[in-house]
């Protein structure tokens, strides 16, 4: 493909994709395709001989668009908020154009410092503390792919560390805290590093967070069995309810434990702190007391297109002790001299896309009332379908609605059911819904209660799909009840 060939094909690009946005909503959320549909329709060994781009794109249209779940479908309320712009599909489309891997600030200064920019102004923008900032000359913030790979450079970071504050002290008597509501990432960062990863147990009637008396208790526990505590993963805002640890008890824990590595994971609810009326709900002033680290995903609430992690440390020196490895070739007079950042010492990779330009794009086009605008409906969104919720006999709340998530069950009025006899309705019912295509929510177990997630983020979602969803509920969950009232009664008899 020479230049006028790549010209006319991303014209059409471009209007494919103009194209696929007017008609997302009329498209289903979920595909009606069978596993194996790509690998049955796709030849098995790539062609001899190059095809015509104007066939291959229009074999995107035919085979691959077709199986996809359309994230960005005003009706899709699974897994986490999540949101996608022109903006940000802009920035791509530059960043990959000039193929820039941004290793260190020679192989492109402009990577290197737009990137400490746009993390000193999503730091600003969220209100961390200036300790968090490349301007403050000892703090700093890196773009990530993923939380989880974010995770698995704070723990390396931590543990390196602990090792140099305590040189007696062994890898494996190391031990990573989360809880039993904690994302996956604190358990996968324990597997790849063959560490104890601890998952503390937390209470309904403490909406599920963290308190500081049962970390004090697990980490006086685990010394005496000769383990030393060196990181603990904290939440704002969990994957399955939307619980936000207690940072002001665990801070306090943490003052009697100064080598102990706080970081805190927010990934998809830490965009809420660009809003000032919710950095008390989501604990803002506890993160600049406490937190040693503070990651927050805006592929996921904060208009950007994935991928984009950000994470902050206060002191980058922790990250650069614990990654840096520069051999000669990588050698530059720039960072001999210590002028200048070079982040391939801030993640696992050496190579990094140029992820700050679409995140640059998606700020100064939103700005920062913009971008507060965006959570705010998203909140108010949520607000309404709790309302929703609240106000009928038949369907109950789980746990405290959190930000944009929601969590409920079926509870019929006048069905006396024990609590196993509810979990298998709701299992029933969360079956029809799965098996529906013009609606996609998540399911989730909370000690022992099965109860389905609705989370609100998309960036065309509005309240008539928030009623439309509301109207399906009750149609499914009426026919659930139903047949399994009579499935009941049936085993009785």
């Amino acid at each position: 493909m020479d230049i006028e060939a790549f010209r006319k094909a991303g014209y059409q690009a471009i209007d494919r994709i103009c194209d696929y946005y007017y008609s997302l909503q009329n498209r289903p959320v979920v595909p009606s395709v069978q596993p194996g549909y790509l690998l049955d329709a796709l030849p098995d060994s790539p062609p001899e001989q190059g095809e015509d781009f104007t066939v291959i794109a229009d074999d995107y249209q035919k085979y691959i668009l077709p199986g996809l779940t359309h994230w960005q479908h005003p009706s899709f309320f699974a897994y986490f908020p999540t949101a996608c712009t022109f903006e940000g599909i802009l920035g791509d489309l530059y960043s990959t154009s000039t193929a820039n891997p941004g290793f260190n600030w020679l192989a492109s200064p402009a990577c290197t410092e737009l990137e400490m920019v746009v993390m000193d102004w999503s730091a600003k923008l969220l209100g961390l503390s200036e300790h968090f900032l490349h301007s403050s000359g000892k703090g700093g913030g890196v773009i990530q792919t993923t939380a989880s790979e974010l995770a698995l450079v704070v723990v390396v970071a931590a543990r390196e560390r602990y090792l140099r504050i305590h040189p007696d002290a062994k890898a494996d008597e190391l031990v990573i805290y989360t809880t039993t509501q904690t994302h996956s990432l604190g358990v996968k960062a324990g597997l790849v590093f063959g560490m104890e990863c601890r998952a503390l147990e937390v209470k309904a009637e403490d909406a599920y967070a963290l308190r500081g008396a049962t970390l004090k208790s697990a980490l006086e526990e685990d010394e005496k069995r000769g383990k030393r505590p060196f990181i603990l993963v904290a939440t704002v805002g969990t994957t399955s309810s939307g619980a936000i640890d207690r940072l002001d008890e665990i801070g306090q824990v943490s003052e009697d434990y100064p080598s102990l590595w706080i970081h805190v994971d927010a990934a998809w609810a830490g965009v809420t702190l660009a809003c000032p009326e919710y950095r008390g709900t989501a604990q803002l002033e506890n993160i600049n007391a406490y937190a040693t680290s503070f990651g927050t995903n805006f592929h996921k609430w904060g208009l950007v297109n994935f991928d984009a992690a950000l994470l902050w440390v206060k002191d980058r020196k922790d990250l650069t002790d614990a990654l840096d490895v520069t051999p000669e070739f990588l050698r530059t007079k720039q960072g001999d001299a210590g002028a200048v950042v070079d982040f391939r010492n801030w993640h696992l990779g050496l190579g990094r896309r140029f992820r700050s330009l679409k995140v640059w794009f998606v700020l100064r086009s939103y700005g920062v009332e913009g971008f507060r605008n965006y959570i705010r409906q998203g909140i108010k969104l949520n607000e309404h379908f709790t309302s929703l919720i609240r106000a009928s006999l038949d369907f109950s709340l789980v746990t405290a609605p959190s930000f944009a998530l929601t969590v409920f069950r079926l509870t019929p009025a006048g069905a006396s059911l024990t609590g196993s006899e509810l979990n298998e309705l709701n299992r029933a019912f969360y079956a029809r819904l799965s098996s529906r295509h013009d609606i996609m929510l998540t399911q989730t177990v909370l000690n022992g209660v099965f109860c389905i997630r609705f989370a609100v983020g998309a960036a065309r979602t509005q309240q008539e799909h928030i009623d439309t969803a509301w109207d399906l509920l009750q149609q499914e969950g009426a026919v659930a009840v139903q047949e399994y009232m009579q499935k009941i009664s049936k085993d009785v008899q």
